[in-house]
């Protein structure tokens, strides 16, 4: 008997009891399935998440304020206190001081309600200078951006995003109109362009001004010369190390901190804050993949239970084979086959249903699905694996099964 005899006839054996099999192939199908959404889940939420990062610019730093202590002994986390000035940024932005950054933008933040005519909306009042553009790679749909004349004389103007506008204004245009924060009214000159890579983003949905006016005329206070953060833009992706390590330097010298670990600031990259928010996908996308291999087991265990059931009906079939001259590596060979076919069925039939769940779950949730094809054929695979690898004992049984004994089985 030849290959093409063996798959001939594997194929038929499946086919004549159609039922069995779809219930053989239903454990493959689920764990394959689940294999793929899994895959596909992780990729999505690793997508998602760099599409936020990418969101604060290219080449980006960001400069947090360190830790504060209370008189207690608790610690508060990182920005919980205020190390950061502007006379920092204005270091940092000194291009002999750090010939790597092309640009430095300080923020100061906090939450606040405008009021438009009887409407008020609750966003992030963000205080920055003109270089924040630059920094953020942000445009605009209408209107223009803060300005140095407007920093310099602290004028009473905002840029809002899009969804403030929105919930503001509605369908009014905004520009030339005012809204007003504790009795101060700020004219709308500008409106940022959206960002579409989450719509639930916090970038959408904030009003910036002047830091010189949100200093002097909005929140004032006592520490009115701190900042929230320092964002700084380096030249290129080559030079995001350098620019790294100067401003990491120039701040040490400018606060005069002679160890690196007694640092009251820090400073992230991109690359480190993508590899935090990720870090948690990836422990569930293991635990999850996991779950997906049992499943797997499980089918392949079914698959090893049917075979050898197969096995018991067939035993006078074998035993007529063996004793018409069929060596027992031709039987194994037969049962092996067939726990292929059962698991590459199951295999192309799991990753169908992984694609139909990949297109339908967005639809249900804000979930993304980014399916991979290296997956898939891994999974398929794998399916024909589990096949092969529960067959083996099934076959084995059936090769080792005397012709006299079986040809007289009832």
């Amino acid at each position: 008997m030849n290959w093409r005899d063996t798959f001939r006839t594997a194929t038929d054996a499946v086919r004549s009891h159609r039922l069995r099999s779809v219930l053989t192939m239903l454990g493959i199908l689920i764990g394959i399935s689940a294999v793929v959404l899994t895959v596909g889940l992780g990729q999505g939420a690793k997508a998602k998440v760099q599409d936020q990062i990418n969101e604060l610019g290219t080449n980006v730093l960001v400069v947090s304020p360190g830790s504060t202590t209370s008189s207690t002994g608790s610690r508060g986390g990182f920005g919980s206190a205020s190390t950061l000035t502007m006379q920092d940024a204005a270091a940092i932005a000194t291009k002999r001081a750090a010939p790597d950054v092309t640009a430095v933008a300080p923020v100061s933040t906090t939450s606040v309600s405008l009021l438009y005519s009887s409407t008020n909306w609750t966003t992030t009042l963000t205080g920055t200078t003109p270089a924040w553009k630059t920094v953020r790679s942000r445009g605009l749909t209408e209107g223009r951006f803060i300005n140095a004349a407007d920093e310099q004389r602290a004028a009473a103007v905002v840029v809002l995003g899009p969804d403030t506008v929105t919930q503001l204004f509605g369908q009014v245009d905004p520009i030339g109109r005012n809204v007003v924060y504790n009795g101060v009214q700020l004219q709308v000159i500008g409106v940022l362009a959206p960002l579409s890579s989450n719509e639930a983003t916090s970038n959408n949905d904030l009003a910036i001004v002047p830091i010189a006016t949100y200093q002097q005329k909005l929140i004032g206070g006592s520490t009115r010369n701190a900042v929230s953060s320092i964002y700084v833009k380096a030249t290129s992706a080559g030079t995001l190390s350098g620019a790294y390590q100067e401003t990491d330097a120039l701040l040490l010298n400018r606060h005069q901190i002679t160890t690196a670990t007694s640092a009251d600031f820090n400073i992230a990259t991109q690359q480190s804050i993508l590899s935090a928010a990720t870090s948690v996908d990836n422990t569930l996308t293991v635990m999850l993949a996991g779950i997906a291999i049992i499943a797997l087991l499980v089918g392949g265990i079914g698959v090893m239970n049917i075979m050898l059931v197969s096995v018991t009906e067939r035993i006078r079939e074998i035993g007529l084979r063996k004793a018409l001259g069929a060596r027992p590596r031709l039987i194994r060979r037969q049962f092996l086959v067939e726990a292929s076919i059962l698991g590459l069925a199951g295999g192309i039939l799991g990753v169908a249903l992984g694609v139909l769940g990949a297109v339908l779950l967005p639809q249900f949730s804000d979930s993304r699905v980014i399916i991979s094809v290296p997956a898939s054929i891994g999974a398929i695979v794998m399916a024909v694996g589990i096949g092969v690898i529960f067959g083996v004992y099934p076959a084995s049984r059936a090769a080792r099964l005397a012709p006299i004994d079986a040809l007289r089985s009832e």
